[in-house]
Formats: C-alpha cells, structure tokens, sequence
C-alpha cells in the first residue's frame, strides 16, 4: 500500500508521519541534507531510507519498527542478541 499526502514543508510532513499509529520505516526522497538529517532525527519510525522506498535492506542493517509496527529487530546482531542470554561468573575468595 502506499499513501501520497500533499505537506506544505517538511515539518507539517514529519508531524504527519509521526501521528500515525504505526512506524516501521519511512523513505524520504530529497537532495537536502539537511532534510535528510532532519527526517532521521524527527520521525518516530524504526529506520529511515533516503532516497529508496522504505523497505529497502541489507541483512547487517536492524530492521523494525516503532509504537504499532513490530516487536523487536530483523538482522544479524538482532538475531544474535535473540539467541544469547548473557552470563555472568564471579569468583571470589580463590588464589589464581
């Protein structure tokens, strides 16, 4: 599916993005980095695609989502930290 909405600047166009209830990705077309930057700092989404439409991936990059769009993160240090549980061992009191 994809939604096309006039905005009458980039800030009128992020505050639309960041009233859904969803934030998966998003793909911002521009030039500007300063936009781009802008976008990637203001948008509630789980990653942001300059450039490529937002289902744009590599396997090293996380992908996922935000409030209404996943549980978690795609990828492989994703997957990695999915399959590890964290150890701890303490010894104390020993001459080594």
């Amino acid at each position: 599916m994809l939604v096309l909405s006039r905005a009458d600047s980039d800030d009128d166009a992020f505050a639309a993005v960041n009233d859904s209830a969803y934030g998966l990705q998003a793909g911002v077309f521009t030039h500007n980095l300063h936009t781009a930057f802008a976008a990637h700092r203001t948008l509630q989404v789980g990653g942001v695609i300059v450039g490529d439409v937002p289902s744009f991936r590599a396997d090293q990059m996380p992908y996922g989502g935000l409030k209404g769009s996943g549980v978690g993160r795609e990828g492989v240090r994703s997957a990695m930290d999915d399959y590890t549980e964290p150890r701890v061992l303490v010894l104390t009191v020993l001459d080594l």
